[in-house]
C-alpha cells in the first residue's frame, strides 16, 4: 500500500499521508513518496494543493521506531524533512494543510510550512518534541514563531500543551475550523476557490511573504516593485482589468 496517495480534481491536487494505522507517522518511504507527490504538483495544470492525512490523523510526527536510522539524526533530517519543507515553500501555488485529526511533532511543523491551515473540529495540536526530550525541528522554530510570535511559540513548544482546534483558531494557528462531517468537502471547496484565482499573483505573493521575514523595508519595497512588474505582464492581469471594466466575474487562467 502506498504511504502517500495522490488525487486530482480539476486543477486541485490532493496529497494524502496514508499510514492511518500509525496516525500517518513519517518514515523514509513516506518522505520519498511525499517528495514525488510535491514534484508532481509542479505541473502548471495544478493550481492548488491540499495536504491531508488518512484516518484519524494528519500526522503524529516521526515514527520513532525509524528515528535516527544509521545514527546520524542531522543527516536524516536534511535528507527527509528539509527536502519536503523546502518543496512546499518553493511550490508556486497555494498549499492547504487540511488538518483532520491529531497533528503533532514534525506533523505540526509540516502543517505550519503550508500556506493555509484548515482544521476539523476533531483536530488537535501537540508540540510533541519536548515530551521526549527533543527540540522542535523540520521548520518548527521558524514557522511557528512567525505564526504565533516568540513568547507564545516558546511557551507552547516547551510546555507540550495540547491545543484543541478552537484554541488553535483563537491563536491564529489555523484560519478556519469546520465540522468533521463536512471537513473534506470544505477543504476541497477552498482549494477550488484558490485554483480559480490568478495563480501567478498568488505565487508571487507567497514568495514576497517568505522574503519579508529577513528583508529590510527598502529591500522589500524593491521586491514588491519587481514582482508587480511581473504580475502586470500576465494574462490574468489583463483579464482582471477587462472583467472590472465590463462589470463581470473574471475568468482567470493562471497564466
Amino acid at each position: 500500500m502506498a504511504e502517500v496517495e495522490v488525487g486530482r480534481d480539476g486543477a486541485v491536487q490532493t496529497i494524502t499521508l496514508n499510514r492511518p494505522g500509525k496516525l500517518n507517522a513519517f518514515t523514509r518511504t513516506l518522505h520519498e513518496e511525499l517528495h514525488a507527490a510535491l514534484e508532481e504538483a509542479r505541473d502548471p495544470a495544478v493550481r492548488a494543493v491540499v495536504l491531508t492525512g488518512a484516518g484519524r490523523g494528519f500526522s503524529a510526527g516521526q515514527d520513532l521506531t525509524a528515528f535516527g536510522e544509521g545514527g546520524d539524526v542531522a543527516a536524516m533530517l536534511r535528507a527527509t524533512y528539509h527536502v519536503n519543507v523546502m518543496a512546499i515553500r518553493s511550490l508556486e501555488k497555494p498549499v492547504i494543510a487540511a488538518v483532520n485529526g491529531v497533528c503533532a511533532g514534525a506533523g505540526l511543523s509540516l502543517a505550519c510550512a503550508c500556506d493555509i491551515r484548515l482544521a476539523s473540529d476533531a483536530a488537535f495540536f501537540v508540540p510533541g518534541f519536548v515530551g521526549i526530550g527533543l527540540i522542535p525541528d523540520s521548520g518548527g522554530t521558524y514557522f511557528i514563531q512567525r505564526l504565533l510570535g516568540t513568547p507564545r511559540a516558546f511557551e507552547w513548544m516547551t510546555s507540550n500543551r495540547r491545543l484543541t482546534a478552537a484554541e488553535a483558531h483563537a491563536w491564529g494557528l489555523v484560519s478556519e475550523v469546520v465540522e468533521a462531517e463536512t471537513f473534506s468537502a470544505r477543504a476541497a471547496e477552498h482549494a477550488a476557490e484558490l485554483a480559480a484565482a490568478p495563480t501567478r499573483a498568488i505565487a508571487l505573493t507567497k514568495r514576497l511573504y517568505d522574503e519579508a521575514a529577513t528583508a529590510t523595508l527598502e529591500e522589500q519595497l524593491e521586491h514588491e516593485a519587481e514582482a508587480q512588474a511581473e504580475a502586470a505582464q500576465t494574462d490574468d492581469f489583463r483579464e482582471g482589468v477587462a472583467a472590472f471594466g465590463e462589470k463581470r466575474e473574471a475568468r482567470f487562467s493562471g497564466s
